[in-house]
């Protein structure tokens, strides 16, 4: 479990990748951005185990990513239930 202090941090973390993806210089922003993209990549994949393990199916899943149920089993499909491949 992320200790609050650690959770804080990151989100303070998040801010300032979101501000700098804003940034006029677009060494400074693209970084952010491809920094945002992994995050969002993470936290997609930790929400998709845990509705997985929930019961939901790739139908219900992809409805609330926007995205075909092919589009979603194809990307998380292989993965297995669980934080650590569990």
């Amino acid at each position: 479990m992320v200790g609050l202090s650690t959770y804080i941090d990151s989100m303070s973390d998040t801010r300032t990748l979101a501000d700098a993806a804003g940034s006029r210089d677009p060494a400074v922003g693209l970084k952010a951005v491809r920094a945002l993209r992994e995050l969002a990549d993470r936290l997609e994949g930790l929400q998709v185990d845990n509705a997985r393990e929930q019961g939901w199916t790739w139908q219900q899943i992809a409805a609330c990513l926007g995205v075909s149920r092919q589009a979603v089993h194809k990307k998380h499909g292989t993965r297995r239930f669980g934080r650590n491949g569990d």
